[in-house]
């Protein structure tokens, strides 16, 4: 498995080294292996683990709930049976939580556009009439 230190990982993630180290202090990813410099190595899950939380991050999601989600995603990989059902239920109260906050950001940008139109009519108008 391919191992890369943090600049290559923050590269491929478009997250800063910053916001890898704070994610990795809140416990929410924690580097795959260290090189014997002590550096940190992280491998393609760990990416992907990044990139879930990355995504999480605009939809405002807490430290918490993202902790929570992916610990819900590690334990589906291995659950079965009955097991599976309660996290299956978690995992769409996420998605559920997902859908109503793009309708929200979908509404604020909807507003944010609309008053960008009537700034840009009110310049029009403005400057005509000079």
């Amino acid at each position: 498995m391919t191992r890369m230190q943090i600049g290559e990982a923050a590269e491929r993630t478009g997250l800063s080294i910053r916001t890898i180290r704070h994610y990795e202090e809140a416990g929410l990813v924690i580097p795959s292996a260290r090189s014997e410099g002590g550096f940190r190595l992280y491998t393609e899950p760990d990416l992907d683990r990044l990139r879930v939380i990355k995504r999480m991050k605009p939809l405002g999601f807490t430290l918490d709930e993202m902790r929570d989600l992916l610990e819900i995603i590690d334990a589906l990989e291995s659950a079965t049976g009955a097991d599976r059902s309660p996290l299956l239920d978690r995992l769409s109260s996420f998605h559920q939580a997902a859908e109503d906050r793009v309708r929200q950001l979908r509404e604020q940008l909807e507003m944010a556009e609309g008053f960008a139109h009537q700034m840009l009519t009110t310049f029009q108008a403005a400057a005509a009439s000079r």
